[in-house]
């Protein structure tokens, strides 16, 4: 099929959130310094989106990743080990003929010069997702569809894809996107389809430096004005927290989640803007916390929590992250979180998280200065 007909409408189901793009098996070093002194490697699983969907999965929601992999060891690998986390991965599709996409990295943080990534995924099976052989009824069959820019940067058939999930439809879930700037694969394309795509979105995460390396643009202010359609914008600010733009929309059937409503026609209010600044981390790797801040932002979302909230559960998410080797971790169990996130604005200033905070049992224990 070529794509969704315009009046496609959610089938019934229980899944809260859809996630779609490439997952690939990863090779974790074993010890640090460059790949060409490296002497092995251990394997493991990375990829945005199914990072999004594990960590959803394993905070208690019902989640799902749509992907393609090839009909290899390391596809099979990937499926699996997906599927350990809870994550429905029934609707992934197996090509022939390309590869298992896999990359190779340094223990580095990603954001040093010294950090560096071997990718194999030119011709994957992953970038051979086009609007013509995606399963559209599995995609639209959740509350949320979560979809990153990642995906956009794979192929022209991955753009189109993308252009036709978040094309405006009657009964589409609500639309959320991670822009996921990868400059090594925009190398030969134009970074300013991520703008466009999320224009189209309703709930849009970006950090401050990938939307002035993409576009050009400084601030999140600016970033707003040049994103003014999606009911939420979360703009990840690093160390300096994330601050959260809530447009107020007459409401609608998708109200319940956004706080908002249809985009379609809608009169803009003034936005709500709310700062939650981050927490202080000891961090193991700096790898995967922006996958889990988006993580732990739905989570939130889905449970009709208040912005505020949300934001603190994508910081505690992501701290659960940064504070292990991986990409993905067991979450805090709900009540704990909750309780971290009802700290009054001091208590939450004061908050430092090192390994093995998931496991606390009383948020006291989780308060201390430095």
């Amino acid at each position: 099929m070529s794509g969704p007909a315009a009046g496609t409408a959610v089938a019934a189901t229980t899944t809260d959130v859809v996630c779609l793009g490439e997952s690939m098996v990863t090779f974790l070093p074993s010890q640090p310094g460059r790949l060409a002194d490296v002497p092995s490697f251990g394997r493991g699983i990375g990829g945005a989106e199914s990072n999004v969907a594990c960590a959803l999965a394993a905070a208690g929601h019902r989640a799902a990743w749509v992907g393609r992999v090839g009909a290899d060891g390391f596809g099979d690998h990937l499926v699996g080990a997906i599927a350990s986390y809870g994550v429905d991965t029934s609707a992934v599709r197996r090509d022939p003929v390309r590869p298992t996409g896999i990359y190779f990295r340094t223990a580095t943080d990603r954001g040093t010069d010294t950090h560096e990534v071997a990718y194999y995924r030119a011709g994957s099976a992953a970038s051979a997702m086009s609007p013509a052989n995606v399963p559209y009824e599995e995609l639209f069959a959740g509350r949320v569809l979560h979809l990153s820019g990642i995906t956009a940067a794979l192929s022209g058939d991955c753009l189109a894809l993308l252009r036709e999930l978040t094309a405006p439809r009657a009964g589409r879930p609500l639309v959320s996107f991670d822009v996921n700037h990868r400059p090594h694969l925009w190398r030969d394309g134009d970074a300013s389809v991520l703008l466009e795509l999320a224009r189209r979105s309703d709930l849009v995460f970006v950090g401050e430096d990938e939307a002035e390396e993409a576009w050009g643009i400084v601030g999140a202010e600016a970033i707003r004005a040049a994103v003014p359609e999606p009911a939420v914008l979360v703009v990840k600010r690093g160390s300096a927290g994330a601050t959260v733009f809530a447009s107020g929309l007459r409401p609608g059937p998708r109200s319940s989640i956004t706080g908002g409503a249809e985009i379609d026609g809608a009169e803009f209010a003034p936005d709500t803007v709310t700062h939650v600044p981050a927490l202080r981390v000891d961090v193991v790797a700096a790898v995967g916390a922006g996958d889990a801040f988006a993580a732990g932002f739905l989570s939130a979302t889905l449970r009709g929590l208040p912005v505020r909230d949300r934001a603190r559960h994508g910081h505690l998410m992501a701290a659960a992250v940064l504070t292990v080797p991986g990409d993905l971790t067991e979450p805090p169990a709900r009540d704990h979180a909750d309780r971290l996130v009802a700290l009054d604005d001091d208590a939450w200033g004061r908050l430092r998280l090192g390994p093995g905070w998931t496991a606390a049992d009383r948020a006291s224990e989780e308060v201390r200065t430095p």
